[in-house]
């Protein structure tokens, strides 16, 4: 009978030990492609990757692109990632945090990427959406814009486009009623 009790006692040792130590936490798929991708991320020199909340939070990051051709080519874009437990059913969320002159990017840093919107697939990971950012930079698109005004200066004059995408890139400059701030690489 005596070692009955010394059993249930070790039993309940155990059990109080476990509550003491940090819970585990599980892992959503998300959370696993998300690690996956990123593992998987073969990035060029023009284009980086970093984690201000740590490298325990691959749910929430930010990519820089600074393209070296092209009317953006001098500039650096800083896009931020936010990646919900249900990727890759479901697109991340990416906004632009700079000010730029682009006719696929409003003033907001709202993108117009279809593969951000009605394109998105599951099949399709962090890599594209990199790729596809910098695509937007070498080839900005006029034919479907969110940023009207930068869409007809490019289909109508790209010459004074890349001027005021030279000016926005510079920064303290005003281009028609919108101030662009002096990025603070410079």
């Amino acid at each position: 009978m005596i070692r009955l009790f010394k059993v249930k006692e070790k039993q309940q040792e155990v059990l109080d030990n476990a509550k003491e130590k940090a819970p585990f936490k599980k892992q959503s798929a998300g959370e696993l492609r998300v690690q996956r991708d990123i593992t998987e991320l073969n990035l060029p020199n023009t284009i980086n990757i970093a984690f201000p909340n740590g490298q325990d939070d691959l749910m929430n990051f930010e990519v820089t692109i600074e393209p070296d051709e092209g009317y953006y080519k001098g500039g650096r874009f800083l896009f931020t990632f936010e990646v919900t437990p249900v990727y890759p059913h479901e697109a991340p969320k990416v906004k632009c945090e700079t000010k730029v002159y682009h006719p696929n990017i409003d003033l907001e840093g709202n993108i117009c990427l279809n593969i951000l919107r009605e394109d998105w697939k599951p099949v399709l990971n962090i890599s594209t959406v990199i790729y596809g950012l910098y695509y937007l930079f070498t080839q900005p698109n006029y034919e479907d814009p969110l940023n009207h005004e930068a869409a007809e200066v490019l289909r109508d004059n790209p010459e004074t486009f890349e001027s005021n995408v030279k000016r926005a890139i510079a920064g303290d400059q005003w281009i028609g009623t919108t101030y662009f701030p002096r990025p603070d690489y410079y």
